[in-house]
């Protein structure tokens, strides 16, 4: 069997520099989406319902973009094309999110914002995959630690910048960050259509500087037989043997990918209710603002929102941005180390160590409370805060660490398990293990918010440092084919 040869730090950086923009946006969707759905009109118990787009789309669209990138190869390679179309139409649906309003005449602008951040998920899906199996692809086994830590450094310098920009916008350009009833904040809507630009940017890096082994290479690195494949690939097959030959690969699917599974229901159970209710939580438990505030049918009783409240939910939604940012800088920072404490100590143990340093830093949220306002110099700019937003920084820590891992341990622990000539779409079918926890807690942790918490979203953040805990403690049972 002919060894893929060694690659070069920059080698490495190509294959994965596309990621950054395409997290860039997902950054900036992650950070700005309730608070878009919010100035359009949804309620707090129906904003976990509309996230639950984003991982319907992954669930249905992964899988099939990875089955179908294991079979395609052409001139341009078998991923880069998907990655390509993917950032192409998810850069068009960033240029529409922010514009919703401007539909007015056709549907309601909630309907049509909730249409297009389920074009943008879909879009986002189909380069997701693709960039996960190019890593594998490339790299040899050697360095599937530093690759994977590579694409996660990446991903976490888009999120960083992505997350910021609005607030960016906001007090250093002087765009206007607060949103009347049914319309979108002009800083977030120029925030999109940055993000499209980068996107689109580095997306384009490495599908330039980076050519895919043809067929011929890929399967002799991999010792198999390259024509005996590729038959079996060009094989027409009707819609019924597709899903029995899917679900076949379901029921097959090596042990530590269903290992993996439970440690990832836990993991992205908790991410999912932090991307959804920081916003609300923050600007409850540290702005002040009672929660019935975020009711649609309260506000239509009394008439009209106070412009303090205005002026809170403007200043918390940017500040949410600005600790999704921290928790992403964090994150690349502790990526950088991450290959190395992974070689010397085990994937396994690293992998739990940081998720319990993220279930601590969600514990820690009950620690701070609404305080007086202070003077912050954000390197950039001065802006003045509660002094406990200030405190919000140190659990982004724990936070952080854990993303990290996230991003890139499930993966490498994943990679030496799977066959060779089906890595891309056991790829796409681990990404169940992403979207039905999302899933679960979308539908469930809306009901949870209301009729147990009484919609004060603070204690639907511990609910995620519980079940981050939970998948701290399973990593134990996962077995890690070095």
């Amino acid at each position: 069997m002919k060894q893929k040869p060694q690659l070069s730090f920059w080698q490495i950086w190509n294959v994965s520099f596309g990621f950054l923009g395409v997290q860039f946006g997902f950054a900036l969707q992650n950070a700005n989406v309730s608070r878009i759905l919010s100035d359009l009109g949804a309620d707090l118990h129906s904003l976990s319902l509309f996230w639950l787009v984003a991982p319907i789309m992954g669930l249905i669209v992964q899988p099939i973009v990875g089955s179908a990138s294991d079979r395609s190869w052409g001139r341009f390679g078998r991923r880069k094309p998907y990655i390509l179309a993917g950032a192409i139409l998810a850069a068009l649906g960033m240029i529409l999110m922010p514009n919703a309003p401007l539909f007015v005449a056709f549907m309601a602008p909630m309907l049509f914002g909730a249409m297009i951040l389920a074009f943008m998920d879909a879009s986002f899906n189909v380069s997701f995959q693709p960039f996960r199996s190019l890593v594998s692809d490339m790299v040899p086994a050697s360095q599937r630690n530093i690759g994977y830590s590579v694409q996660s450094l990446l991903i976490n310098i888009g999120a960083v910048v992505g997350s910021i920009l609005p607030f960016v916008l906001t007090n250093v350009v002087g765009l206007e960050n607060t949103a009347a009833a049914g319309e979108v904040a002009p800083s977030v809507t120029w925030a999109f259509y940055i993000g499209a630009t980068v996107l689109l940017g580095s997306v384009l890096w490495t599908f330039i500087r980076t050519k895919e082994y043809p067929p011929e290479e890929y399967y002799a690195h991999r010792g198999e037989d390259a024509a005996a494949i590729t038959a079996e690939h060009q094989k027409k097959t009707t819609i019924a043997q597709s899903l029995r030959n899917f679900f076949g690969l379901m029921k097959t699917m090596p042990d530590t990918m269903r290992q993996l599974a439970i440690v990832q229901f836990f993991s992205w159970f908790a991410l999912f209710i932090m991307w959804v209710y920081s916003m609300p939580a923050i600007t409850q438990h540290i702005w002040g603002v009672e929660a019935h505030w975020f009711d649609p049918a309260y506000i239509d009783s009394v008439g009209s929102v106070p412009q303090s409240v205005l002026d809170a939910k403007g200043a918390a939604g940017d500040w949410v941005g600005i600790i999704f940012a921290a928790y992403s800088l964090f994150a690349a920072i502790f990526s950088v180390f991450l290959a190395k404490f992974a070689d010397k100590f085990g994937r396994k143990l690293v992998y739990s160590l940081s998720l319990l340093a993220g279930a601590l830093g969600y514990f820690s949220f009950t620690l701070l409370g609404p305080s007086n306002p202070v003077e912050v110099n954000l390197l950039i700019t001065q802006v003045e805060v509660p002094q406990d937003a200030v405190y919000l920084l140190l659990p982004m820590l724990g936070i952080g660490i854990s993303w990290a891992a996230i991003l890139a341990m499930p993966y490498a622990i994943l990679a030496g398990s799977l066959p060779v000539s089906k890595t891309g779409v056991y790829m796409g079918i681990f990404n169940f293990t992403i979207a039905a926890p999302q899933i679960v807690s979308g539908i469930f942790s809306g009901w949870i918010l209301s009729a147990v918490f009484d919609n004060q979203a603070i204690y639907i953040i511990i609910l995620a440092g519980v079940s981050m805990l939970f998948a701290a403690m399973s990593v134990g049972f996962v077995k890690d084919n070095e």
